[in-house]
Order: C-alpha cells, then structure tokens, then sequence
C-alpha cells in the first residue's frame, strides 16, 4: 500500500494514511493488521470502493464514502464486526477508527484529496 496523507482545503486532515489501489490491497484492506489509532490520525483510503465490510475484522471502524471527486457523500460510525456497508455514487472509501469521524467532523459535499509522501 501506498503511504500519504488526507487533506481539506489544503490542510491535512489524516496525517498518517494508506491507500489501497489494486486488487489484492483492496480485497486485504486491514484485515490482520492492528486497529487504527485514534482521532483520526490514521485512515484507509480504498480506490475504486463503493462498499466495504468488516467480516473477519477484530475491531469496529468509522467510514466516510466519496465520489469521483473525493466529496463526501456519506459517512457511518462505529461500523461493528461483520457488518456491511455500501454507497451509491461512492467511487472512494475512507476507513477511520471509531471516534474518527467525530473527530474530523466531516460534512456532505466537502472535498478530500489523497496526498502521497
């Protein structure tokens, strides 16, 4: 995976992310690896995603849906084990730990770019 950060509006919103842009980083995603650290200070950024699960996954995550653009079409928190989610329109997904989305308090239309280090 490749490694970045998020920003809004030129600022950096996660400043430690990956972004999974092939078959198989994608499929992996962060199955067996450990959780995320709080407050949004890490993040999954999948391309092209637009739905995710978290079958397997030992812990629960937050999930900020975009569009071809990177702006924000949905969000959902504390997304538990086992659970599926999807978004029509969604061509990104961006996976946080919970409390993440609290944190960067995100609102509908703002755009994200994914910027590599």
């Amino acid at each position: 995976m490749k490694h970045g950060t998020i920003r809004r509006d030129g600022s950096v919103l996660v400043p430690q992310a990956w972004r999974a842009d092939r078959p198989w980083s994608r499929m992996r995603g962060l199955l067996g690896r450990p959780a995320l650290l709080d407050r949004a200070r890490q993040a999954l950024w999948l391309t092209p995603c637009g739905s995710v699960h978290t079958v397997g996954m030992r812990y629960p995550l937050d999930i900020v849906f975009l569009d071809r653009d990177g702006c924000v079409l949905a969000m959902h928190e504390h997304l538990r084990p086992g659970r599926f989610r999807g978004c029509r329109g969604a061509r990104h997904t961006v996976e946080l730990a919970p409390g993440g989305i609290a944190a960067l308090q995100p609102q509908t239309g703002e755009a994200w770019q994914w910027h590599m280090q």
